[in-house]
């Protein structure tokens, strides 16, 4: 993985951008070769994180900076390929392994943003900034073409903007490969 991401975007911590950020990493998985269902996982997983900053490390200012980078991992001999995640924020810094949810059995809403996240992405890191700040890692590889043709239900579109809701009972359904 290179240090410096091949596309960055910086917004403010406010909710009302959190669609386009959604849209756009969803639309960049999809340009990658990810299928329309793990497309909307990863999107999901990006809004969570970036939920969780804006809710609990800006305790809801709508007006902090956050950034988000993005980097394809390209196919080798070693590997598929995939996508990584990098969310920066200058929220207040906690021990990473501090980092999260509620226990399952605890039945309310909210507090799943964490459980989620882990659910859908292959890998996830904490770590703390040299100053200032978290940095948020995720990690997804992708399936292998024939296991992409088998869960999409055949070939893909890909022109397709890929941002849907996903159902919550398909998250604990994903194979690993």
């Amino acid at each position: 993985m290179q240090d410096k991401p091949e596309i960055e975007l910086k917004l403010i911590s406010d909710p009302m951008y959190l669609c386009g950020a959604r849209e756009l990493v969803g639309c960049i998985a999809r340009r990658i070769g990810f299928n329309d269902m793990d497309c909307s996982k990863i999107a999901l997983a990006v809004d969570e994180a970036l939920a969780n900053i804006i809710r609990h490390g800006y305790n809801k200012s709508f007006d902090r900076p956050i950034w988000i980078g993005i980097n394809p991992i390209k196919p080798s001999a070693d590997s598929i390929g995939g996508i990584v995640i990098t969310i920066d924020d200058e929220a207040k810094q906690v021990d990473p392994c501090t980092m999260k949810g509620r226990e399952l059995e605890d039945i309310k809403p909210g507090g799943l943003g964490v459980h989620i996240i882990r659910e859908v992405m292959d890998e996830v890191r904490y770590e703390k900034r040299k100053k200032v700040g978290m940095r948020m890692i995720m990690i997804k590889r992708a399936a292998r073409p024939e296991e992409s043709a088998r869960l999409s239900g055949g070939a893909c579109n890909s022109n397709a903007c890929c941002v849907t809701n996903v159902p919550k009972k398909t998250l604990g359904s994903r194979s690993r490969a």
